[in-house]
């Protein structure tokens, strides 16, 4: 299947890019354990203990974080040593066509792609759990358990809200419980606090009115005490965008239906993150193609030059990322859109400087 020379080109790069993301996280470790070696010490860990509870979830994540910056910056690398060698210079006199040279470039993304969606989807869920887990047990001394002004879709045409949520004592204040029957209100619940019953599994309420809308006449019923079935848990009220990290994807998939349903405002943020896990292994294609190209010339200045542009394009769509995640959060556009912007942007940016490759 591979000639020597896809096997030449897929050698250096694969092997070029495995030792870039050692050398990184080794780097990355140092300043990390540099910063938190305190927290160790003050929490009697041991060192092993640390390594398997923290680390090893730490390099996975901060590894595919940032795997479309350690492709780049690979190829050009790779290219330009190539291309300093007069290698290209041979391949191309000797009738091989730069396309057919990119061939062992891109199987070697798609390598890359598929250990990013891979890592992205199944792996680093997991490890984000017990990762997250140790840093709110062991740096910041604190695991959230409270929310504020909860609106939630429980089923549909019903709706709840709850002003405060203490997830310690299992209780809501101020609660509210709407049904609704297309645009027309049928039933109305109040309750001065509601307490999520843990042997039962269901809500009991307190100091509660019930209203129901009837087309003749209305009902009214108070009362001290009772017991809902109401399909929400607290579990689901205390929701935090961090947790979205730590679901596979098909757990993430059940999370936004589910939420989708909830009518909950942080939907966008969810779409985000779903989308992100396939538009980020796509990446990996649109800037091997830019770093093959850009850097198969051999020009004054060497790596040097072309690791700097390498740089300069990989902050430019670190921030064509950012600016679009926040346009889709606080703004009105799709998700999808805005993931797949920094690749419509670098599928442009690949389609010109491919003018600039040596043919």
């Amino acid at each position: 299947m591979f000639k020597i020379l896809d096997r030449y080109i897929i050698k250096k790069f694969l092997s070029t890019f495995f030792l870039s993301i050692v050398l990184i996280n080794g780097i990355a470790i140092v300043f990390d354990l540099s910063e938190h070696i305190s927290n160790f010490l003050d929490n009697h860990l041991s060192f092993g203990f640390v390594i398997s509870h923290y680390y090893m979830n730490f390099v996975p994540y901060y590894t595919n974080l940032f795997l479309f910056l350690f492709v780049f910056i690979t190829v050009i690398f790779v290219t330009s040593k190539m291309a300093g060698n007069s290698e290209f210079i041979s391949m191309l006199a000797s009738g091989i066509s730069f396309f057919r040279i990119l061939r062992p470039y891109m199987f070697s993304a798609l390598v890359v792609a598929i250990l990013s969606f891979v890592l992205g989807n199944f792996i680093i869920p997991p490890a984000n759990k017990e990762r997250i887990a140790f840093e709110n047990k062991y740096f910041y001394h604190h695991s959230p358990y409270m929310a504020r002004n909860v609106h939630k879709q429980v089923s549909p045409g019903v709706f709840l809200y709850i002003q405060y949520y203490d997830a310690k004592k299992n209780m809501a204040n101020t609660f509210s419980l709407e049904e609704f029957q297309g645009n027309r209100m049928k039933k109305k619940l109040m309750a001065k606090y509601a307490r999520w019953d843990t042997t039962k599994n269901t809500w009991t309420i307190y100091s509660y009115w019930e209203r129901t809308y009837l087309p003749e006449r209305d009902i009214m019923k108070l009362g001290e005490k009772k017991d809902t079935v109401i399909n929400i848990t607290p579990k689901e009220i205390i929701k935090h965008d961090v947790d979205i990290t730590t679901l596979n994807f098909f757990q993430l998939n059940d999370f936004i239906d589910q939420e989708k349903l909830h009518g909950s405002e942080n939907i966008n943020q969810y779409l985000l993150e779903r989308y992100k896990r396939t538009a980020y292994p796509f990446s990996t294609f649109i800037l091997t193609f830019i770093g093959v190209a850009i850097s198969s010339k051999k020009i004054r200045g060497g790596t040097g030059l072309n690791i700097g542009i390498g740089l300069i394009l990989s902050f430019a769509y670190i921030f064509f990322m950012q600016v679009a995640d926040q346009f889709s959060i606080k703004g009105d556009m799709s998700p999808l859109l805005a993931v797949w912007i920094p690749n419509i942007f670098f599928t442009i940016v690949a389609a010109i400087s491919y003018r600039w490759a040596p043919k």
